[in-house]
């Protein structure tokens, strides 16, 4: 979508009551974009990197909005998809880990990223 055609969308869903949805991609919605008209944020397709989803839910969630925020997720079990949220809860467990740690020397790595693939299509 052209730039003054996305200013326009965006415009009339924060605008306009009977602009009910927003449909964006995690990227488009992840970047820049202010929307607390929004209540529900429904994930369709889970990011590589978790931060990407968490960005486009902070675009919801941010000050000013004043109703509660509700983030759905579709998801087959078994899938593809259902491997990269799990690979989400390690990865997040990880970052965790090596910022509650007293000493920078107890990180360690736990997968690379050709093991997250591994296990993602095995």
């Amino acid at each position: 979508m052209a730039q003054p055609a996305r200013a326009k969308a965006l415009e009339r869903f924060a605008s306009e009551p009977s602009v009910r949805v927003l449909l964006l991609s995690l990227r488009a919605g992840g970047v820049g974009l202010n929307l607390v008209a929004a209540q529900t944020v429904y994930l369709l397709d889970p990011w590589w990197n978790p931060g990407v989803e968490e960005q486009a839910i902070d675009r919801v969630h941010r000050i000013g909005q004043s109703h509660a925020v509700r983030v759905k997720r579709f998801l087959m079990q078994h899938t593809v998809e259902d491997r990269i949220l799990q690979l989400h809860a390690k990865k997040t467990a990880l970052v965790k880990g090596a910022l509650d740690a007293r000493d920078p020397s107890d990180y360690k790595e736990r997968a690379t990223r050709l093991e997250d693939l591994k296990f993602m299509f095995s």
